[in-house]
């Protein structure tokens, strides 16, 4: 039975490269994680507001063969240990390492459905986390993002750059 809608939480879903962090190209190690200006500011104040955070990224460095699964959980851990030391936290992280022609077997899916701008990583996260969506927010940093937002029935907004908790605010996002 589905919880109704006025006992679900907001929340806003992030992808990782490119609006979290640096995206310097297929981020596999803890030496390349950098942050994005604001970003650390913008959870710890949608933490503070109630507001749920979640995290739904393409890893296709996985499929491609530049990292493994373990490398992605490597930096997923160096990002909790970095918003916690500012009271900060990403309440559930979703990834796909699935790609069309991917060079490790394993990982090669013609249209797989959790990778965007399909929305199932979207969808799982509304899910187990209880989000509202009429109250949920994707922010992405490519065009895929924000029609995957759409496909999952929540409001999609393309981050250009900048300072995350800036962009937000100008946004109304969780104001």
């Amino acid at each position: 039975m589905t919880e109704p809608p006025e006992t679900r939480r907001p929340g806003v879903i992030f992808d990782r490269d490119g609006v979290l962090i640096v995206d310097h190209g297929y981020v596999g190690e803890v030496a390349r994680l950098d942050w994005i200006p604001g970003a650390r500011r913008a959870i710890r104040r949608l933490n503070d507001a109630g507001v749920a955070v979640a995290v739904a990224s393409n890893q296709s460095g996985v499929a491609r063969g530049f990292y493994d699964l373990a490398a992605v959980e490597a930096v997923h851990a160096a990002m909790a240990a970095g918003l916690a030391a500012e009271g900060a936290w990403i309440d559930a992280i979703e990834i796909c390492p699935f790609l069309p022609d991917a060079p490790v077997a394993d990982f090669a899916h013609p249209d797989h459905p959790d990778r965007k701008p399909n929305p199932g990583m979207i969808l799982r996260l509304i899910a187990r986390l209880g989000l509202d969506p009429a109250r949920t927010v994707v922010i992405g940093d490519r065009l895929s993002d924000v029609e995957a937002a759409r496909r999952a029935g929540v409001a999609g907004l393309l981050f250009p750059g900048g300072d995350l908790d800036a962009f937000l605010g100008e946004h109304g996002v969780a104001k």
